[in-house]
């Protein structure tokens, strides 16, 4: 079972023209942040994101994408626990990448794709088995998903798992998050103690210098260390006593 549903970037440029708002950029280089208003997957619900125009080069342009969403060109990763590949046509990566309008257009359907996953998983009639959606070079979107009946639950189970193991991964890399944060803070209130330690050693204890002049070596001797006892006194300070 395979369907095919193809989006026109041409009806979405016509309807959405004045749905944008630039409210504001600043620029790096050549980079340009502009902040911009985008439409979401629910209709009527726009949201306010910040995205980057004005790159030199594709493989440049794609690699602010990624970081922002993983599943774009990069083969087949999996949502919902179903094998899903997310393509962009490099000639229309072309066309964003110093083009405001076709680059919210571009970041507002790659990121509805994780929900659209999961409403995809959740509406089809039997199991999916793949999912797919390709943006070619005018912006023109096809979606495409394969599933089955699956009477013996083979592919159910193995989405399953692989579901599972998407979930363990973001649990593990949560969890490393907070060791990471919990090392830092623990390090952080070392170095507090150590300085606390520190500055309450130097209230207890101190340096001083007892002079004592005489004709008496051991005259001089005994005054010295009489001046000594339970004298405390700040680095640098100097008692004269003379014999």
């Amino acid at each position: 079972m395979a369907m095919e549903i193809t989006n026109n970037y041409s009806n979405y440029a016509t309807s959405s023209t004045n749905t944008k708002k630039n409210a504001g950029s600043t620029k790096d280089s050549n980079v340009t942040t502009s902040t911009v208003e985008m439409k979401t997957s629910t209709p009527g619900v726009t949201r306010t994101e910040q995205i980057k125009t004005g790159y030199s080069n594709v493989n440049d342009y794609s690699k602010y994408l990624q970081e922002k969403y993983s599943y774009m060109n990069t083969g087949t990763t999996s949502m919902q626990g179903v094998p899903t590949t997310v393509s962009v046509s490099s000639a229309f990566l072309k066309k964003c990448m110093n083009d405001p309008e076709k680059a919210t257009y571009l970041e507002e359907n790659l990121a509805a794709l994780p929900e659209c996953a999961s409403y995809a998983v959740s509406h089809a009639q039997g199991t999916l088995t793949s999912i797919s959606y390709k943006i070619d070079a005018n912006g023109n979107i096809t979606g495409i998903s394969s599933g089955t009946n699956d009477p013996d639950g083979k592919i159910a189970k193995e989405n399953a798992e692989r579901k599972a193991k998407e979930k363990k991964a973001q649990e593990e890399k949560a969890a490393k998050r907070r060791e990471e944060k919990k090392a830092e803070e623990e390090k952080a209130a070392e170095r507090r103690a150590e300085k606390k330690a520190t500055e309450e050693t130097g209230k207890e204890t101190g340096e001083y210098t007892v002079s004592v002049t005489g004709t008496d070596i051991k005259a001089v001797t005994q005054k010295v260390i009489a001046a000594s006892l339970g004298m405390f006194a700040p680095t640098g300070a100097s008692f004269d006593i003379k014999a």
